[in-house]
């Protein structure tokens, strides 16, 4: 099988000099292994590099964390490996019977092998010491129980028990063992499955995705904040539908963010029908990554429609329709975080805004359209103007090339009545021309409600156009206010 439309290409290379060389040759061509092999050799302790570092390998990607696994004290050999280093830190937790070693920007890991076992409701297996091929059995995939014997008998060779180079060179994603235990004794592992599809762009093993599909409530049984790492890894991708796809295929979105499922399928009603919501929210995510990494602004592009399943009406007259969807998905973002744990502070706030401010730059695509509604959405969006506009960039999806073209000459003509706005009204990043504080010495008056109300009268009036955005103005309406109001001067 070519593997042409992985994101990765299987290195031949670097296999060959793994299969063909000794340990000082594939030293020479990976220095950051040395330390280890000497540390091995010197307590007479065997070593393997194992897992994602020897996948990485060869997938020619680079990968700063080096795990390494023997069938002695894993806390020994990074004692000797820091020493060989000359790092003083060594971080140890006994419990675990692991070591991390932090070498500029290489963390060496350690710990001996190990066989698990588990409980039906816990992820956490009970642990007991292995042989390193024992070790290779747990782990989840095929291709991250490759690894390299850089210390011992085996010195030099690759082990490869599970067929995971061929997993690998075919993009395929397979467990070692049984696919239902495997899943069912760590569900986050299934989690991990679509996460590496959508990082690498590989195919689950059809008993593999059977065995997500028929496992998929375990999924409860993990942390949220678990579930969080790989949900952001998903989003960071260079293509988060092919892990959104397969979340949904296999029900585990329907358990953690049934929001989106439920925008899934189209209806009809007197040949009247709607756009099918859920893969057009899968689109713009995937058009949102080309143009950011900002995960935060992924993540309002998943979320800017999910208002339209609660806001989905149908009218004989106008077909069905979706008002206020931006609004109430707004809202709707705070309990989704709040479930997935994620956090409650200026990134919520952040994708709150994008979602509620999405469908507020094509209102101002009509050439009619006043000064005013643009003086208030630069006023709205502040800051986050341009993210604002690489989302509604990000909502083109349509296949009629015309009708894209028609989309983003209309956004040219946005932007550009923006920039006229804003260089003659300077609202982006607004700042009152009056403050509390002068009013208050204008009138005598000491905190009222009088003061807020001035300071939102001269606000508006800025945003409409009835006074420029200048002191002077602002001043003169401030004492025409006040005497309105029956203050004293």
């Amino acid at each position: 099988m070519s593997n042409s439309k992985f994101y990765y290409q299987f290195d031949n290379n670097a296999l060959e000099v793994i299969q063909s060389s000794s340990i000082d040759q594939i030293v020479a061509s990976h220095p950051i292994l040395k330390p280890v092999v000497s540390a091995g050799e010197s307590i007479q302790s065997d070593a393997y590099v194992v897992g994602g570092w020897v996948r990485d390998l060869f997938l020619n990607r680079t990968s700063k964390d080096v795990d390494i696994v023997t069938s002695q004290s894993g806390i020994e050999l990074a004692k000797k490996t820091a020493e060989i280093l000359g790092s003083t830190q060594v971080n140890i937790f006994k419990s675990f019977g692991t070591a991390m070693i932090k070498d500029h920007a290489i963390e060496y890991e350690f710990v001996g092998a190990r066989k698990e076992s588990y409980s039906h409701n816990s992820r956490k297996p009970e642990v007991k010491p292995g042989t390193i091929e024992e070790d290779q059995e747990r782990r989840d995939f095929t291709i991250n129980t490759l690894s390299i014997c850089l210390s011992g008998p085996n010195q030099g060779k690759l082990l490869d028990p599970f067929n995971g180079i061929e997993d690998l060179k075919n993009g395929i994603l397979k467990t070692p063992l049984d696919p239902i235990t495997t899943y069912s004794d760590d569900p986050l592992r299934m989690m991990r499955a679509i996460r590496f599809a959508s990082q690498f762009n590989f195919s689950i093993d059809k008993e593999s995705f059977q065995a997500i599909t028929s496992q998929k409530e375990r999924i409860k049984i993990v942390s949220k904040e678990r579930i969080v790492v790989e949900l952001e890894k998903i989003m960071l991708s260079p293509q988060p539908s092919i892990g959104f796809n397969l979340l949904e295929k296999t029900g585990l979105l329907k358990i953690l963010i049934p929001e989106l499922t439920a925008l899934k399928g189209v209806s009809e009603e007197d040949g009247q029908s709607h756009k099918e919501n859920f893969y057009h929210t899968l689109e713009v995510v995937d058009n949102i990554s080309k143009s950011t990494d900002n995960v935060w602004l992924r993540y309002a592009a998943l979320f800017h429609d999910i208002g339209k399943a609660p806001t989905k009406r149908f009218n004989k007259k106008v077909g069905f329709s979706f008002h206020g969807h931006e609004a109430v998905g707004a809202k709707m973002i705070t309990k989704i975080f709040t479930r997935l744990k994620l956090p409650l502070d200026a990134k919520l706030k952040f994708v709150k805004k994008m979602v509620y401010l999405s469908s507020r730059p094509i209102a101002l695509v009509d050439e009619n359209v006043s000064d005013s509604g643009v003086r208030r959405l630069l006023f709205d969006a502040g800051d986050d103007m341009d993210d604002l506009m690489i989302l509604c960039d990000a909502d083109i999806t349509s296949k009629n090339p015309m009708r894209v073209r028609k989309y983003r000459q209309n956004f040219v003509r946005v932007r550009k009545k923006m920039k006229e706005v804003e260089e003659r009204d300077q609202i982006a990043n607004f700042q009152p021309p009056v403050s509390g504080e002068e009013i208050m010495q204008a009138f005598h008056l000491k905190p009222c409600r009088e003061i807020g109300v001035i300071k939102t009268q001269i606000k508006e009036a800025i945003l409409e156009g009835e006074i420029k955005n200048d002191k002077k103005e602002a001043l003169e309406l401030m004492l025409k206010l006040g005497v309105e109001m029956g203050l004293k001067i």
